[in-house]
């Protein structure tokens, strides 16, 4: 198999293409494609489009983190080999052929071939996923909602649409299967290395914070269900006695007889473990007395207090140092140790512990959204060791972690490289830029 360009090129009006070799020719994507409305079998199983452009059951990928209709109003016959857009994420590349039989949601647009002699949908199924991953999507149509424009049928009908001869269709197809197979097995690797790194990290965690690091101590039971043994002469006290607990009432809005300040949020909590001056925190306002009562102080630790779901409480941030004219916000609750006998640097290891955050994990309370009450944080049994093996603790967490995160940045951006390889190599080949030549 070689690669290589093509010998000639001609100029196209294809809005999102300025070239095709001179051989391949332009037509409406109506004179290729019919739309389908097919009858829903009782035996059709729920198909779903992802953005990655796979379609396929979703009893395949996963059966969580989808809205499942009451009554399946409007729904659809798909069938394997169709090609299939989700009218609200093609923008985000959720268009791909169809593995399977099955059924789908309304807002689903299903096509099969006019001329199965003429057309290879496996090719059209790249080439359009790369025409929305450039952006072209996005541009068409008014948005429902941000950053997300329906791409209607009314709209793709009349797009022109670059068609190489057949056998060179198959020939593109076959070879970005494969080669696209390869690099995703490669990111596949990779994400588990990078997902066995994460885990050492938590167990590293784990064990030095309920454990301390001389592991020829004597142990104890702490009394705590969850924390289980501790070393004998480490204390247990209440979190209330050993910081002091304060909730935001700061929110998003802004008015105009406030003062002007940055606001440490939920997902800058969420999303980082250290808050510093790095962050690029959003405006807001607040009045004297909450940025007195607000202001992030080194060491102090925040946690997420209300969430859509459990396993998102009371995910742990250190303020890293003092931050003039930046306050934390509503959704967080801030601990401010008190430095004589207990340290944050401590406290925020402790949370990220599985044992010890699991109390507040199931200490939430909600339906729609849980949440966690003052007492709940207040009341926490909590293990203390002596305040020079707290220091020793967090110092050495911090080197270990820091490591290890290295690593994991390491392949994450071989990962992204991998990723942006994938892109390029579909894109330059489903548009002409370079030749396939004798591929099997």
């Amino acid at each position: 198999m070689k690669i290589e360009r093509y010998q000639a090129y001609k100029k196209c009006d294809i809005e999102w293409l300025l070239e095709i070799p001179e051989h391949w020719k332009i037509d409406r994507a109506k004179s290729l494609f019919r739309e389908m409305s097919r009858p829903v079998s009782p035996r059709d199983k729920i198909i779903t489009v992802f953005r990655d452009g796979q379609v396929t059951l979703r009893e395949n990928r996963r059966v969580t983190g989808f809205t499942n209709a009451i009554e399946e109003y409007g729904y659809q016959g798909i069938r394997k080999g169709d090609l299939v857009f989700h009218a609200m994420d093609a923008f985000a590349g959720a268009i791909g052929v169809s593995d399977s039989d099955g059924k789908a949601t309304p807002e689903y647009l299903v096509y099969t071939t006019i001329d199965k002699n003429k057309i290879y949908v496996p090719f059209f199924g790249f080439l359009l996923r790369q025409m929305a991953l450039s952006g072209f999507v996005l541009a068409l149509g008014k948005s429902v909602r941000e950053r997300s424009p329906r791409f209607k049928h009314t709209k793709f009908v009349t797009l022109d649409l670059p068609i190489p001869p057949f056998t060179e269709q198959e020939t593109i197809a076959h070879y970005l299967d494969t080669k696209t197979a390869q690099i995703d097995r490669k990111i596949d690797l990779l994400t588990q290395k990078a997902t066995l790194y994460g885990n050492l990290k938590q167990s590293l965690i784990n064990e030095t914070v309920t454990c301390g690091l001389d592991k020829s101590v004597p142990m104890r039971d702490s009394g705590i269900e969850w924390i289980g043994e501790v070393p004998e002469h480490w204390d247990i006290k209440r979190l209330k006695d050993l910081s002091d607990i304060q909730n935001s009432n700061v929110d998003k809005k802004s008015h105009d007889d406030e003062i002007p300040i940055k606001l440490c949020n939920y997902v800058d909590v969420y999303k980082n473990e250290f808050i510093n001056t790095s962050l690029d925190f959003m405006d807001a306002t607040a009045n004297k007395s909450e940025i007195k009562q607000f202001t992030i102080k080194e060491g102090d630790v925040f946690i997420t207090k209300d969430s859509e779901t459990c396993d998102d409480i009371a995910i742990p941030a250190l303020a890293a140092e003092s931050i003039k004219g930046v306050i934390y916000g509503y959704h967080l609750a801030r601990l401010r140790t008190k430095e004589k006998v207990f340290l944050g640097s401590y406290l925020f290891r402790l949370f990220q512990s599985k044992s010890y955050g699991f109390r507040f994990v199931i200490s939430a309370k909600g339906i729609t959204r849980v949440g966690l009450g003052q007492s709940a944080i207040a009341d926490s049994l909590t293990p203390v060791p002596l305040l020079s093996e707290q220091k020793a603790i967090a110092d050495y967490l911090d080197t270990k972690t820091a490591q290890i995160d290295q690593i994991i940045q390491t392949i994450n951006t071989q990962i992204e490289k991998l990723k942006e390889l994938r892109k390029t190599l579909i894109n330059d080949v489903v548009t002409g830029k370079i030749r396939v030549i004798d591929y099997q």
